[in-house]
């Protein structure tokens, strides 16, 4: 069994190196993702599937059919888990249908992290603006902002995963938001964007950070008073999280998305600002129908925490 802590109490082993050991033939490796990532496995095909013994079955199957790809030098680099909701969301419509055989490799290749699996409940998602922008992120941002802003668990939970210390962590999902919201308005101004609107939305990344001069927070603040489309890009800005757990996760975890969220031990749904939302705006950030007035919610609270960029360890 692979040693969690080194001689010194170092960090866990990072996923990406577990991955990388599990495709040089360590099986060791491998026993210890599924220790680190079973439980989020049950959780979602205990909404998917009913009684104990098939969520067993389908968690088996799943890291199964996993390790066979990763042996053969398929599947993630990083970002295990996204990757293993996939998997196990196939393994389920597999059985569903009665094709309870192996698959052949060329049937996996839909579990590339860069092209999740999508069934018909969430079809079109992928194709906004959100979801492209988190996709066409490095794979160790994706990794960062899966954990931190989806399942929404703190540094220290998400360091073992990263092999980084907290820290590091903090630091490392910063520049990730950064990226994501880079990305984003770049998809934007790259889109039906109108041309009135671009010296607003070439502002907006500084302006949901406060680090505009008061001259241009003025021209925003005049062009958002005037355009409603831009106001809900900066409400997804301001609130990247609200807009991955809407868009980004049922992308991954199928249309069980609020039921996985809702189920983890301390994630997002947990407690926190969420327990202080009214009830349907609960349903529409956990139904993945989240509106700029449920962004407003929480934008200060967010903000807040980005005006000290934590030191790298």
């Amino acid at each position: 069994m692979t040693e969690p802590y080194g001689d010194h109490g170092e960090p866990l082993i990072g996923d990406d190196e577990l991955l990388l050991r599990v495709r040089e033939g360590d099986t060791d490796a491998f026993e210890a993702l599924y220790t680190r990532h079973a439980a989020a496995a049950r959780g979602l095909a205990r909404q998917l599937v009913r009684g104990d013994a098939e969520v067993d079955d389908v968690v088996a199957e799943t890291f199964t059919r996993v390790l066979s790809v990763v042996r053969r030098g398929g599947g993630p680099r990083d970002g295990f888990r996204p990757y293993l909701l996939t998997a196990l969301r196939h393994v389920v419509y597999d059985r569903a249908r009665g094709e309870k055989r192996q698959v052949v490799t060329d049937e996996m290749e839909s579990f590339d992290s860069g092209e999740p699996f999508v069934d018909p409940a969430v079809e079109g998602l992928e194709r906004s603006l959100i979801a492209r922008a988190y996709l066409s992120l490095p794979e160790r941002w994706q990794a960062v902002l899966w954990y931190t802003e989806i399942e929404g668990v703190k540094p220290a939970e998400a360091a073992p995963s990263l092999g980084l210390k907290p820290n590091s962590v903090a630091a490392l999902a910063y520049r990730a938001r950064e990226g994501l919201r880079q990305a984003y308005l770049q998809m934007h101004l790259a889109g039906s964007a109108a041309e009135s609107c671009r010296p607003a939305l070439d502002r907006l990344g500084a302006y949901v950070r406060g680090a505009l001069a008061k001259r241009d927070t003025g021209l925003v603040d005049r062009h958002l008073d005037e355009c409603a489309d831009c106001r809900e890009v900066c409400a997804e800005l301001m609130d990247v999280n609200v807009g991955l757990r809407g868009v980004v996760l049922p992308l991954f975890a199928g249309p069980a998305a609020a039921g996985y969220l809702a189920a983890l031990p301390a994630g997002p749904l947990a407690g926190g600002w969420w327990a202080r939302l009214p009830k349907g705006q609960q349903q529409a950030v956990a139904g993945g129908a989240a509106t700029a007035a449920v962004a407003a919610a929480v934008a200060v609270a967010l903000v807040a925490n980005e005006q000290t960029v934590p030191r790298e360890e």
